[in-house]
């Protein structure tokens, strides 16, 4: 096969915490030929690699730009606070910020949470990252709130995580370029939206005319079928030549006995 033979491929991107590989198997059975690429990307770099051109369609975090991507929001992940597993909030089932009142609470710079105020005491130094953070937990130098996802990513034997109420929650959400929809993107939309083969969008349309000339030409035939048949009554109803019906063969009124 010639570099000009090579299928054109569908670009990807997904952020830490997002799981693709259903959707990705999905594609790969209904599209054998189209090649999907799929790269893991820092959630802060998502929008840049789509409006670059440097992807087709990426699973990121909320909120984007919506002027210039459209985006269809899949989840909203609940949030939680990762301690160690001796932690005294192992205690409970629910965490609330008051809780956490005096504990240091890291906030690393790659944070996807909204605060307005992070809960407890700041740590000296920001981590550069969560799994810079998820060390320091381990170290027991403070906690970790994140998306339950990262939580997830991060695990370790050590740790452990308690849901955080009152929290900020992160939305994951499939965008592309609003300029750049094209039927490949729109085939990865149906995938995500759980459509089935049969039902992804333009399809259906192509033949939806054929099938209806179909339903007309069957509903003509049955309307002709109750015509044919009293037709038919009324012509064998008469003998040969025309002569009386079945129940009067004889015409003319009978002979008198003499």
């Amino acid at each position: 096969m010639t570099g000009s033979e090579v299928p054109p491929s569908f670009r990807l991107v997904y952020v830490p915490g997002v799981m693709p590989g259903k959707w990705v198997r999905i594609w790969n059975e209904r599209l054998p030929d189209v090649p999907l690429d799929l790269t893991q990307v820092p959630a802060a770099t998502a929008q840049a690699l789509l409006l670059g051109g440097d992807a087709d369609a990426g699973l990121v975090r909320l909120p984007v730009d919506r002027t210039v991507l459209s985006a269809i929001p899949l989840y909203t992940e609940r949030t939680v606070v990762v301690v160690p597993k001796d932690h005294l909030v192992t205690a409970v089932d629910a965490v609330t910020p008051e809780d956490l009142a005096d504990e240091i609470v890291l906030h690393p710079l790659d944070d996807v949470l909204d605060w307005e105020r992070l809960p407890g005491r700041p740590a000296l130094e920001r981590p550069a990252t969560t799994a810079d953070a998820i060390e320091l937990v381990a170290a027991g130098i403070g906690v970790l709130v994140v998306p339950l996802s990262l939580a997830r990513l991060h695990h370790r034997k050590d740790l452990t995580h308690r849901p955080l109420e009152a929290a900020p929650e992160s939305a994951v959400a499939l965008a592309w370029p609003e300029a750049a929809t094209t039927d490949r993107v729109e085939d990865f939309i149906g995938i995500v939206r759980g459509r089935t083969v049969n039902s992804t969008r333009g399809r259906p349309q192509q033949q939806a005319p054929e099938k209806k000339r179909e339903r007309t030409d069957a509903a003509g035939r049955r309307r002709q079928q109750p015509g044919a048949s009293r037709g038919s009554g009324r012509s064998g109803g008469r003998g040969p030549g025309g002569g009386g019906t079945t129940k009067n063969p004889r015409r003319g009124r009978p002979r008198r006995g003499s």
